[in-house]
């Protein structure tokens, strides 16, 4: 099933509402799921600086979501299609990144190894 990345303004003089409201997010996730709609509370990111967060579901259409949300009085931003990328929940190599759509980079050399500061 498709998640997506719900984007909510949240005042920076409101510290800890999103922990504080988990739960009610939560249970309005659940009053608003039905048949063939079935909307899931993944969690929730809160970015104080950017007095930003942001909540993750997981629901068959972006209607589905709006609602959840709605229920939940929260005001969205946008929703937006996303793609979570767990680590494996087993032991599996955790280098291997063929299934990962991020462009796959070299790290950044070791200190005192770069070219000369200008």
């Amino acid at each position: 099933m498709p998640e997506f990345l719900v984007e909510t303004y949240a005042p920076s003089g409101a510290p800890g509402t999103a922990t504080r409201r988990a739960k009610d997010i939560a249970l309005a996730t659940e009053q608003a799921s039905g048949p063939g709609a079935s909307v899931q509370f993944l969690g929730a990111v809160f970015v104080p600086e950017e007095e930003t967060c942001f909540f993750l579901y997981r629901a068959p259409s972006v209607a589905a979501v709006r609602a959840a949300v709605i229920r939940a009085r929260l005001r969205p931003q946008r929703i937006t299609p996303a793609v979570s990328i767990r680590p494996p929940a087993s032991g599996a190599d955790l280098a291997d990144t063929s299934s990962c759509p991020l462009p796959h980079t070299s790290p950044p050399p070791a200190f005192g190894t770069g070219p000369p500061a200008s």
